[in-house]
């Protein structure tokens, strides 16, 4: 989950690091409120889940309450690559000295934390890798042995840092990756990381991204779920506790593992078909389960045809087919259905479907198969319609 910048800084504050104060705002006068009561100058920010806001005009510094009415007024509403801004952070000017970027992600490659740091802070990192790749510096953490104190003085040098604040900059990356451990975060992103004139450092943004299934770890996270921006099919999806992505494409695509749905995923493209979704159905694939995914793609006006692709584990194939058999008696179908089984008692779920087949439920033999007829029978529906 993608926090907001305002919840972000909430979150690096539970655990007492310095972030700049500020106040949410949802309508203009409560901006001028917020600012009043913060005293200005003031920053008035667009509250969305997107970086380039200051380019896009959702970053504005106000001087006076006309201002920050003014800028709210403006920022409010204001579309920033797709996202609509529906509230604000009002947040007091920072004296900046200096500015840094750091952030803290896994590195799936090397199956080990990645941490970036450098002194060219307050632009975007790609830009700085491109142009200046010297002024990263990273630091690989193995998760067993964590960030050392020693490591992370290594690396706030090797970033060139200020180094009469070297000290307040190792306490903040140490914090930092106190918080991105802790708070089962998958991206910790502070850019900038600011040195004001009197030598604090202060988080003057917070981009954090968290990991959803560790809500049971974290009571508050579920204030997060309310603000995560989804499409009508991603809330139908969640409200019925599918893993599910929306895509663009008309092959809807159900499987059990999310390593296996995201195969399904690229072998639609691979015979030359655009996959409507990603569903996985995770360990269960009962009736009540199928049932709800057939649903939800049966109710995609953009699915023309639906590839359920199972292998049987723990998951018995036979358990599946009966999942799919009384789904189909729950749900009417409007899509063609192409139902791959393989693994444990997959030859009796096969059986168990055989009297269902029809033009409407039809079985393959292996993934390729599966995928191509599912995409044919796109195309048809397609034509025909």
């Amino acid at each position: 989950m993608d926090l907001l910048e305002h919840q972000g800084k909430e979150l690096l504050a539970g655990y007492r690091l310095p972030v700049t104060t500020g106040q949410i705002a949802f309508s203009a006068d409560e901006a001028v409120a917020a600012a009043d009561s913060i005293g200005l100058p003031v920053v008035v920010k667009a509250q969305v889940h997107t970086g380039g806001r200051g380019k896009a005009g959702g970053v504005k510094i106000g001087d006076s309450l006309q201002d920050v009415r003014k800028h709210a007024d403006n920022i409010l509403g204001l579309d920033i690559k797709g996202h609509i801004v529906r509230r604000l952070w009002i947040e007091k000017a920072a004296d900046i000295a200096d500015e840094y970027y750091v952030s803290f992600t896994f590195d799936r490659s090397v199956k080990q934390h990645l941490g970036i740091l450098s002194a060219e802070g307050g632009v975007e990192i790609e830009i700085v890798a491109k142009e200046k790749p010297e002024a990263i510096a990273k630091v690989l953490i193995n998760p067993l042995d964590g960030l050392t104190a020693s490591a992370a003085r290594v690396w706030a040098e090797q970033a060139h840092t200020d180094k009469t604040a070297l000290d307040r900059i190792v306490d903040m990356l140490m914090s930092l990756y106190k918080v991105y451990v802790e708070a089962d975060a998958e991206l910790v992103e502070i850019n900038p990381l600011i040195l004001t004139s009197a030598g604090d450092v202060v988080a003057l943004d917070a981009k954090i991204s968290v990991d959803g299934n560790s809500i049971y770890r974290h009571a508050s996270y579920e204030e997060y779920v309310a603000t995560q921006v989804r499409d009508d099919r991603e809330r139908e999806a969640h409200a019925k506790g599918l893993t599910y992505v929306g895509l663009e494409g008309s092959v809807g695509v159900i499987a059990n593992g999310a390593g296996l749905a995201m195969s399904t995923v690229d072998i639609v493209h691979q015979v030359g078909g655009k996959p409507a979704n990603f569903l996985d159905l995770g360990g269960g694939a009962d009736a009540n389960v199928m049932t709800a995914a057939l649903e939800l793609l049966n109710n995609d006006q953009s699915v023309e045809s639906i590839l359920v692709n199972i292998f049987g584990g723990i998951t018995r194939c036979d358990k599946v087919a009966n999942g799919i058999i009384e789904a189909l008696n729950r749900v009417d179908i409007t899509s063609p259905l192409v139902v791959r089984l393989d693994g444990t008692t997959a030859d009796e779920g096969r059986e168990l479907l055989k009297p269902h087949v029809s033009s409407d439920l039809m079985m393959a033999s292996d993934m390729l198969e599966a995928a191509r007829l599912a995409v044919e029978l796109a195309r048809s529906t397609r034509a025909t319609s």
